[in-house]
């Protein structure tokens, strides 16, 4: 089930956030160097489009969407815990980013990819549309773009 969050969520939000980037192997001292980044606050949860995945009452990941602009609106975080990765679940997270996102009535949406992400993203139709290099030396993110009108 997915709903919207809550302020109270906030603490919650961002612990999985941090959980689901260390699945990838990162390193302790590069996850902290992240925090700030991976961070939910209750001003973003209370400004931005928040919602989250219950299974069992259990809070299994969430997503955010910005506020749109230009016919477009970046989806911000889409995390799930990583005992639910590759069990559908950030599946219907994202699902339900493109209907709330067609509901904003944009045209697009936007995302800075993480490169063990891409191949998912890439599964659902987005496409890589440039680079930008990340805090980390020499490493690039995939910036990826979902055109909105085929799902009209």
């Amino acid at each position: 089930m997915i709903v919207k969050a809550t302020a109270l969520d906030a603490q919650l939000l961002t612990s999985i956030a941090i959980e689901s980037k260390s699945f990838w192997g990162y390193s302790s001292e590069l996850l902290r160097s992240w925090k700030a980044d991976l961070t939910v606050t209750k001003t973003m949860i209370k400004n931005l489009h928040c919602f989250k995945v219950l299974n069992h009452e259990e809070m299994l990941g969430f997503y955010i969407l910005n506020k749109p602009k230009n016919k477009s609106v970046e989806l911000e975080f889409l995390f799930v815990k990583p005992n639910f990765i590759g069990k559908g679940f950030g599946n219907q997270l994202l699902q339900h980013a493109i209907s709330k996102s067609i509901t904003l009535n944009v045209k697009t949406i936007t995302l800075l990819a993480d490169p063990n992400a891409e191949a998912f993203y890439e599964s659902k139709g987005f496409v890589v549309i440039n680079q930008k290099e990340s805090s980390v030396k020499n490493r690039f993110l995939p910036v990826m773009k979902l055109d909105l009108t085929d799902h009209f």
